[in-house]
């Protein structure tokens, strides 16, 4: 592939073997990838991780399930951390109301404070949207000032997808689009503007086919390019080539 290729979310922290995943992804054309934090105990590991490899970078957050976790010395920690040019987002962030509904409220608290963090340090969002399509789209809406929104593993419908794409925010797709049965996730990989569209594999879960089962590696989002291709009739090195840009406009990269 002449183009290379860009994982916008990976968690290459929770892989088998971190560093072995990093060079398998560059010898396999995946030249950047963008590592977010979930856990709160995370941030100075996912940090670190970044200072390592030149071709990894960070987005600092604390995950919705994480919400009743957040403190004022965590946003300080992320402030300061946040000076360094690998730092190059707030994420992943947002609602999740698939396994717990009990602490919506937090949630919903958390997503706003680390929006407006966002806006502060003028950084772009990645945003977790599980089951919270409305919630989610109503805060950003009305808290958003200005940072660059991403829809992390966007799992909504193209319908849901048109009004994102409206108000400019970006919508990365993974590794589902692969599954046979995800008609939803096809329907929007057919229809989304190749301006806002992101690859991203979540490693290490949600693994493409052919290797769905096992553990999901960022080499492993060119299933996710080719099937993109594939649906939309496009050559793969299109895809590569405008998904890689959008990336690097959208995290500075």
């Amino acid at each position: 592939m002449k183009n290379y290729l860009i994982d916008t979310h990976a968690h290459i922290d929770m892989l088998e073997n971190t560093e072995n995943a990093v060079q398998e992804a560059y010898d396999n054309g995946v030249k950047k990838i963008i590592l977010p934090c979930a856990y709160p105990k995370d941030i100075k590991k996912i940090y670190d991780i970044a200072l390592t490899y030149g071709n990894v970078y960070a987005l600092l957050g604390v995950h919705p399930s994480e919400a009743k976790d957040w403190s004022d010395d965590l946003a300080c920690e992320i402030k300061e951390l946040a000076k360094h040019p690998k730092i190059k987002g707030i994420g992943e962030i947002g609602l999740d109301y698939y396994w717990d509904k009990s602490f919506n409220d937090i949630q919903k608290e958390v997503f706003i404070k680390q929006i407006k963090l966002a806006n502060e340090l003028n950084l772009p969002i990645c945003v977790h949207d599980r089951e919270a399509h409305k919630d989610t789209f109503d805060i950003l809406s009305e808290f958003n000032q200005g940072s660059t929104v991403v829809m992390h593993c966007f799992s909504g419908s193209a319908e849901f997808a048109k009004e994102c794409v409206k108000k400019g925010w970006y919508l990365a797709l993974g590794g589902v689009v692969t599954f046979k049965n995800a008609v939803k996730m096809k329907e929007v990989a057919a229809e989304i503007p190749l301006e806002n569209l992101l690859l991203e594999t979540d490693s290490p879960y949600l693994t493409p086919v052919p290797f769905r089962g096992k553990e999901n590696r960022p080499a492993y989002v060119k299933y996710v390019a080719e099937e993109i291709a594939k649906i939309r009739n496009l050559d793969i090195e299109f895809i590569a080539q405008i998904t890689a840009q959008n990336a690097e406009k959208v995290f500075n990269i």
